[in-house]
């Protein structure tokens, strides 16, 4: 089982957690009207072995939103931070 340190609630089991993607994918502007930008955003999506950024939510805890550092290889956890304010 993953052990994530939730920054507010501090160590839980991943049960408590839901998966919410890739946080290395920028997202583009809403008012881009170009088909591909949007067609790469939402498909085209790499598929990385090792170090990794993930958004999880803590649906079981303090709702928040966190950025986790796994390696998709041996699921080591890294840093977690708050999502909140990151910009992207």
């Amino acid at each position: 089982m993953i052990r994530i340190n939730c920054p507010v609630c501090g160590l839980r089991d991943e049960t408590e957690f839901t998966y919410g993607g890739d946080a290395s994918v920028t997202r583009p502007p809403i008012d881009d009207t170009q088909l591909s930008s949007w067609m790469d955003f939402v498909f085209m999506r790499d598929n990385p072995r090792g170090e990794h950024r993930e958004f999880w939510h803590h649906v079981q805890g303090c709702r928040q939103w966190l950025v986790l550092e796994r390696n998709t290889a041996n699921h080591a956890i890294g840093s977690c931070t708050l999502a909140a304010g990151r910009g992207t």
